[in-house]
């Protein structure tokens, strides 16, 4: 194949896609993905479930049939479908030797300020799916972090999500690296665990680019978002090396890539395939949303940008300060923000299957 996105895999990028519903699993669009996008993984949220939930019919029969509360349901169905995916792409993880393949479901957002309650869960998830291609998401706060160095050190792969900044990319980093080393001190065996740091993309720039609306400097809109990227991969390159990282690496540890999320463009001024073209680079993944795919196989330039304009893109901290726009506390809302849309996507998800199941018992 020599599509646009195969030519990106080429240049070590992995393809996932943003997206799972059963429509996508059972019309056989995520197998035909899979085929001609070279996609070689899938990422969910509340907020993706959400969606594939509001549209069609294809989980009304297990709705009608399920018992329990509205939250016991979601899960059944969320699991069924994550369960189904990772099915279907067991093939890609053994061709990848555990590298790709892989298929995430993430924990509840209401337990984002839980450490203990979140581990639970994860375990749960991993526990009862039951696949060897199973990420679990964990969100990256302050309760996150010590969860996700706890479930590493257990041996679970761990998908860390909703990560903005650059010190709390560090902090996941450095979490996984100590997770690694109980792991291998208890005698497990880390190159069966695999683990992928999501950081978000074009949300920052939405966040920043209404503060800079604000200030005139119109100049300086859509920058934010691929500079935050590109010293995250920096930052990943330098958390990976070195005396520390080759013991693991002797051990047989592998890296936590840097999965790039939000890559979808929030801005119409912008090109629509911006944020998976400047952040193509080894060692790393894209996860797109089907409207991405679909755009980027059309015109995206397939070129390495991962680590050019590292200087500009320093620099830019500086501008943006320059005219008040506080780094930190644009991370700090959309982390906060972040959870706070994930909770509004499960009470929708919960009403919305209570309502279901009670017209659909009427009408049986």
């Amino acid at each position: 194949m020599s599509s646009r996105l195969h030519q990106l895999s080429a240049l070590d990028q992995s393809v996932w896609i943003d997206y799972l519903s059963r429509d996508l699993i059972e019309s056989g669009a995520l197998a035909r993905a899979v085929d001609e996008d070279a996609v070689v993984g899938v990422t969910s949220n509340p907020s993706i479930f959400q969606k594939a939930l509001a549209h069609g019919q294809a989980y009304d029969e297990q709705i009608a049939a399920s018992g329990g509360d509205a939250k016991s349901v979601f899960l059944e169905l969320a699991m069924r479908d994550v369960t189904t995916a990772c099915d279907l792409l067991r093939p890609v993880w053994e061709r990848a030797a555990g590298r790709d393949g892989y298929v995430s479901i993430e924990v509840d957002p209401n337990l984002a300020g839980d450490t203990e309650p979140t581990i639970a869960q994860a375990t749960h998830f991993h526990e009862a799916i039951a696949r060897p291609n199973l990420l679990v998401k964990i969100p990256a706060t302050d309760a996150g972090v010590p969860a996700i160095e706890e479930m590493t050190a257990r041996g679970y792969a761990i998908n860390v999500t909703l990560i903005f900044s650059l010190t709390r990319h560090r902090q996941v980093a450095e979490a996984y690296l100590r997770g690694l080393e109980r792991l291998v001190a208890s005698g497990g065996d880390p190159s069966r665990l695999h683990s992928v740091a999501s950081f978000f993309v074009s949300r920052v720039d939405t966040e920043t680019d209404r503060r800079l609306a604000e200030t005139g400097r119109d100049d300086l809109k859509g920058r934010l978002g691929i500079a935050n990227a590109k010293l995250a991969y920096q930052q990943y390159k330098a958390l990976f090396h070195g005396g520390r990282w080759d013991a693991l690496v002797a051990r047989g540890a592998t890296a936590q890539r840097c999965l790039w999320a939000s890559t979808s463009v929030k801005d119409p001024s912008l090109r629509d395939t911006l944020y998976v073209e400047e952040l193509i680079g080894p060692e790393t993944i894209s996860t797109m949303p089907e409207e991405t795919i679909r755009a980027f196989q059309d015109h995206g330039r397939v070129e390495m940008r991962l680590e050019s304009d590292l200087d500009e893109a320093q620099y830019l901290f500086n501008k943006l300060y320059a005219v008040g726009v506080d780094y930190d506390d644009v991370v700090a809302t959309l982390e906060r923000e972040g959870i706070e849309k994930f909770v509004a996507s499960v009470n929708e998800i919960l009403d919305g299957i209570a309502t279901k199941r009670r017209s659909l018992r009427a009408v049986a």
